[in-house]
């Protein structure tokens, strides 16, 4: 399940198909794309850990790799360019404007190879948990965005100890850590090579596995750490059943012996469209777990409905983009993407309507359109005070810097350009939130 994944942007065909072949193995998936706008759409879905740029493109490189390392700061892929220049200073111009490394071609395609593997290699490297030695949360999270989109039938396992925090104050960091491990290797002896196990936190680990096997997992990891728990506590305490911690005024709280609490979620009975969803539901089965005394699971289960029964409304994060400017666009919307928002793009003035009365958006970002004839103003006019679309939120860019007459056409905010996309995006999810009350 821990297949690394490379993103190919060359415009030439032949070149990223030679390229994929030298690379592409059981332990590496390669996605090519020939133009910048499809690249954004697979970063998105995948998150790819290499990604691998040619300055074939139309799109300007330097602009390129400036815009791809503001889409994927958090996920902090590695950048590689490959040029047919072996000029220094172009060499220098790219690695400046973000790439990690430049290849010039022709290259060997050994050498190749090897480069790209060792830039793979160090990538995961820096992301192992030194306590456990498990990948940490950047890369579960990786995993798990990239199974929503495989479309595969898969189970979601949220694993802890209870009262660690306690255990830890009482019998030290060291002791600590030792339970930790243990519990580490408890769990890598219940999983199959084709299984993920990583931390999603310092203290919680994730597993990702079938829906066959994630029971019987979590049944065995139950009875596998209450076996052992014991071996970790001192003689007196585990005759006792639990410890004493001393509080302010040397008062004593009674705390009880570690336990483990399991959540399990799948895809069986559960549509998941994004990753807060995945991540959501699963803290939410986890907790249930926890209420229970002593260590325990819970796995999400089909809900029964009866005929009168309350659906509960789905929020709606729907954006509708009509920008011109069409690198903006782009930037706009894979922006939007990776904070978990819907995304549609319209290229026509006359096509907003439409678009508008079949998706439903919850905020519309609207350009002013042409200087002379203000397009845009007189859509958003009719969207307010003509269609049924009230609540909608507009925002309204332009660089005609006219604050009253685009209010007063109806825009619910007016964001001159340019301007910052925290400053946008910090509105979008304001007015996303007032929709949806």
């Amino acid at each position: 399940m821990l297949v690394k994944v490379v993103l190919i942007i060359d415009k030439r065909k032949e070149q990223s198909i030679k390229y994929k072949k030298i690379l592409e193995n059981s332990d590496i998936s390669v996605f090519t794309a020939s133009d910048f706008a499809q690249a954004l759409s697979i970063m998105n879905a995948f998150e790819p850990d290499l990604i691998l740029i040619s300055d074939s493109l139309d799109f300007d490189t330097k602009k390129a790799l400036e815009q791809i390392r503001i889409l994927t700061y958090n996920t902090r892929p590695v950048i590689v360019a490959v040029s047919k220049s072996n000029h220094i200073q172009d060499k220098i111009d790219i690695l400046d404007a973000g790439a990690d490394d430049f290849l010039s071609e022709p290259i060997n395609n050994e050498e190749f190879k090897a480069r790209i593997t060792a830039h793979l290699r160090r990538n995961f490297e820096s992301c192992f948990s030194e306590k456990t030695m498990l990948f940490n949360s950047k890369i579960s999270h990786k995993i798990l965005k990239r199974i929503l989109n495989d479309g595969s039938e898969w189970a979601v396992m949220l694993v802890d100890i209870d009262n660690l925090s306690f255990y830890r104050e009482l019998y030290g960091e060291l002791a600590a850590d030792k339970l930790m491990q243990t519990y580490c290797a408890i769990i890598k002896s219940s999983i199959d090579h084709g299984d993920y196990l990583g931390q999603l936190t310092e203290d919680d680990f994730i597993i990702i596995t079938n829906i066959e096997k994630a029971e019987k997992i979590a049944n065995y990891l139950v009875y596998a750490f209450d076996t052992v728990v014991s071996k970790f506590y001192s003689e007196a305490d585990v005759k006792r059943g639990f410890t004493f911690m001393h509080g302010d005024d040397a008062a004593e709280n009674k705390v009880n012996l570690v336990s483990t609490s399991i959540g399990v979620i799948s895809n069986k009975y559960k549509k998941y469209n994004d990753l807060k969803q995945v991540i959501n539901s699963l803290i939410s089965t986890h907790k249930l777990a926890k209420y229970k005394t002593g260590s325990a699971y819970v796995i999400e289960r089909p809900k029964i409905s009866a005929d009168n029964a309350v659906e509960q409304k789905e929020e709606n994060k729907k954006i509708l983009i009509a920008e011109p400017d069409e690198s903006l666009s782009i930037l706009l919307e894979a922006t939007a993407r990776l904070q978990g928002y819907n995304v549609k793009i319209v290229s026509d003035f006359d096509d907003i309507f439409s678009a508008v009365k079949e998706y439903n958006p919850a905020v519309i970002i609207l350009d002013a359109g042409n200087s002379e004839t203000l397009k845009g103003l007189e859509v958003c006019r009719k969207l307010k005070f003509e269609t049924e679309t009230l609540k909608t939120n507009i925002i309204f860019t332009t660089t005609i810097h006219d604050k009253e007459m685009v209010l007063n056409a109806g825009a619910d905010l007016y964001l001159p350009k340019p301007y910052e996309l925290s400053v946008m995006f910090g509105w979008i999810k304001k007015f996303n939130e007032n929709f949806n009350e």
